[in-house]
């Protein structure tokens, strides 16, 4: 009896393993049946898991397009740097001893803030953070060599290095406006233009990262029968813009000498070449270096900022009277004042010189005179179809961002007279530039630019390519001559006002300019110093190579003329490169300022030749051998081969690999940027005007990436001359 119950109680167990494994392997056979068909588990897909178990990706980076001059000179680039990390999840720590992860935050934060320029409790909370790593922001890439080595040498544990890109201007304060600025975004490691022309073409020049993805085992090494499945990366595309180098830095040097000796508001200076239309210099001050970007506005005021363009408007009046036949310069007229509707119109002189001709008062600039030719020789209304088509009523459209339209106050006949002398009107520089093509280029007029092509880096197939484009013709060619003629005059003439503006051996057409500023109440600023003085220049008269206009507003004159700091960025500007591109002097010159012509020769190359032949290879030519190294012959040169370069200008010769820091107390800005272009250093300018002390010492080993920062000024001080004595 208990047996057979025994035998039912373990069959009916039997029975019920038997179901619980038969409904088990149910279960297990729909599971894997559900997974094969549908290739997911738990909402993940399994091919995807694997793929990211066994699969990986490297990055293959791109670079951003560069940007370059004329010549092929490069402004802005993508240079290598670092970017500074932080590793925070100690389980990265195997060996107690050698630990991998920061350990003391405290400690970290104290000794990184003073080298990255960061608060200490900002780093501080920084590495409290429960990640895996983190970065410091703005703070911690750009890092160069140097600052990496300093900071490698703390050996402060967990802090490391990743290569990263950084976009680099070599040239500093270089046409800032017009380039702009490009930067990394904070969240990613794109970059991003953000200003001017590094903005408006970013799709030209922006770059997109390639990849390669190949199969890896459980220790992360590549497996031998890996199938690379590779993306090429595409490189942005080079802008070469109409800029030349060697002219822009003339412009900007011109200019941080008159900031320094007269500290004006505002200067605006462009350089343009009248038979094209091409831009070949622009700039302002105050502005900024891109590679700090200390910006005080972003706006380009040869573009986006207008005002009253005073008497260099007088060009155009007198352009428009000679086309249409109305203009007698030997006819006499009553000079001092000229009465309208409303208050009369004075000489700048208010008394006037009495009766005199129509070319003496263009040589005087007498509103007199060009109001009665506006008036009554003219008639306004024949006059604004002049301004018309002389491009003063709509933008010039040049290839770059935020150019503002012209405002002409033509309700009342007395505005309409005054801005045949440029008031009651106000217009931007590069219409004034536009405009004046036209009186050097034979009555055509043509449209400015400064983008002439765009080239794929990778193919150097040309994207995109601006011709010149004449844009009217308002004159005829016997106009713009005899307009030429006259406004030498205004230079050479005794009476002429633009006699600071004569340049020995060249022959300048000009007309000089003083505009009125008002208060924001609207009231006419009154003093010596409350003016915008300008010069729009021509020469060579005979055939103009160039058109420069340089404005110049309230500078610090004490008693000064106005046309002192206009002249002082003009004279040397026009001058220098007139000889920079070897137009030859049009009028007899001294055997001194012919010796200084010579400076428009191009540099022979250096390279392979012996110190001594090189000495005297340059000493003939009047240049200055700047050696670099112990070797005894050259390796390289900057300013390279078949550059154009003008008297005294700095040679740099390396002779070695190993370069001891020299002592460049009185260097130009520009031949620091040269040393650091030759040696791959990240150059750091601090002031304007010639170097007064630098952060690496003379006689240190100078090697690739160091931070070279610079301080100029227009004298050196007491500390700094003792410096140079005791080294």
């Amino acid at each position: 009896m208990k047996l057979t119950q025994k035998n039912k109680n373990m069959n009916r167990g039997a029975a019920i393993l038997s179901v619980f494994f038969a409904l088990l392997f149910l279960t297990i056979f729909i599971r894997f049946f559900y997974i094969q068909s549908t290739g997911t588990v738990h909402g993940q897909a399994l091919a995807a898991k694997v793929e990211e178990l066994y699969k990986s990706q490297r990055t293959i980076e791109a670079e951003r397009g560069s940007i370059l001059d004329r010549k092929g000179n490069v402004i802005a680039e993508d240079k290598s740097s670092y970017k500074l990390v932080a590793i925070l999840d100690d389980k990265i720590t195997t060996d107690p001893d050698n630990p991998q992860h920061v350990i003391d935050v405290s400690e970290t934060a104290q000794k990184l803030a003073p080298l990255i320029n960061m608060d200490i409790n900002e780093i501080e909370k920084l590495l409290s953070k429960d990640l895996y790593q983190v970065e410091f922001g703005a703070a911690g890439r750009d890092i160069s060599h140097s600052l990496k080595e300093e900071i490698t040498k703390l050996e402060l544990p967990g802090i490391i290095f990743s290569r990263d890109t950084q976009r680099f201007y070599p040239n500093g304060i270089f046409a800032s406006h017009l380039i702009g600025y490009a930067q990394q975004k904070d969240d990613s490691a794109e970059t991003v233009g953000m200003m001017g022309l590094e903005k408006t073409l970013d799709k030209y020049l922006h770059e997109e990262d390639g990849f390669v993805k190949y199969q890896k085992d459980g220790y992360n090494w590549k497996l031998p029968n890996s199938k690379d499945e590779i993306t090429a990366p595409e490189n942005g595309n080079d802008v070469y813009l109409t800029i030349d180098q060697k002219i822009q830095t003339f412009l900007e040097d011109a200019m941080n000498q008159v900031v320094d000796e007269y500290t004006p508001e505002k200067i605006i200076g462009v350089v343009a070449d009248p038979k094209t239309g091409k831009i070949l210099a622009m700039s302002q001050r105050p502005s900024f270096d891109p590679n700090v970007r200390d910006i005080n506005s972003y706006y380009n005021d040869v573009v986006s900022s207008r005002y009253e363009p005073g008497s260099t408007m007088k060009i155009f009046t007198l352009a428009a009277a000679i086309e249409e036949g109305v203009y007698n310069g030997n006819a006499t007229y009553q000079s001092g004042s000229y009465s309208v509707d409303g208050p009369d119109i004075y000489d700048h002189n208010k008394t006037g010189w009495g009766p005199i001709t129509f070319n003496e008062g263009v040589q005087r600039s007498s509103n007199v005179g060009f109001s009665i030719i506006a008036d009554k020789l003219l008639g306004t209304d024949r006059f604004y179809q002049y301004l018309n088509s002389f491009g003063f009523l709509k933008t010039t459209g040049i290839d770059l961002p935020d150019e503002v339209n012209s405002k002409f106050n033509y309700k009342f006949h007395r505005d309409q007279i005054s801005t045949s002398f440029g008031q009651a009107s106000a217009v931007t520089p590069i219409q004034q530039i536009q405009a004046a093509t036209a009186i050097a280029n034979g009555g055509k007029m043509m449209k400015p630019f400064v983008i002439e092509k765009i080239v794929d880096t990778d193919t150097q197939e040309i994207v995109k390519e601006t011709k010149p484009t004449i844009a009217g013709e308002p004159i005829s060619a016997k106009t713009s001559q005899e307009v030429l003629n006259l406004l030498e005059t205004v230079v050479t003439g005794e009476k002429g006002t633009g006699k600071p503006f004569k340049i020995e051996g060249y022959n300048v057409a000009g007309k000089t300019g003083t505009a009125q500023m008002y208060s924001d109440s609207g009231e006419v600023l009154r003093g010596h110093d409350n003016y915008i003085f300008s010069f729009l220049g021509i020469a060579p008269k005979e055939d103009p190579e160039l058109i420069v206009y340089v404005a110049v507003q309230r500078p610090k004159l004490e008693g000064q003329a106005g046309a002192m700091p206009v002249s002082k960025v003009f004279n040397t500007v026009m001058k220098n490169s007139l000889q920079y591109l070897q137009i030859d002097p049009t009028s007899t010159v001294s055997e001194k300022e012919s010796t200084t012509q010579n400076a428009g020769i191009k540099l022979p190359s250096l390279e392979e030749k012996n110190l001594t032949e090189v000495k005297a290879e340059l000493d003939k030519l009047g240049l200055e051998a700047v050696l670099l190294g112990d070797g005894q012959k050259i390796i390289s040169q900057y300013p390279e081969a078949d550059t154009a370069v003008i008297n005294d200008e700095k040679i740099l010769l390396k002779t070695s690999d190993s370069i001891k820091m020299p002592n460049i107390t009185d260097w130009s800005r520009r031949d620091v940027m040269k040393f650091g272009y030759l040696l791959d250093l990240s150059i750091k300018t601090e002031g304007s005007g010639y170097v007064t002390k630098q952060s690496i010492k003379k006689d240190s080993i100078v090697k690739a990436g160091d931070l070279l920062t610079i301080t100029l000024n227009t004298r050196k001080s007491s500390d700094d001359q003792a410096l140079e004595k005791e080294e």
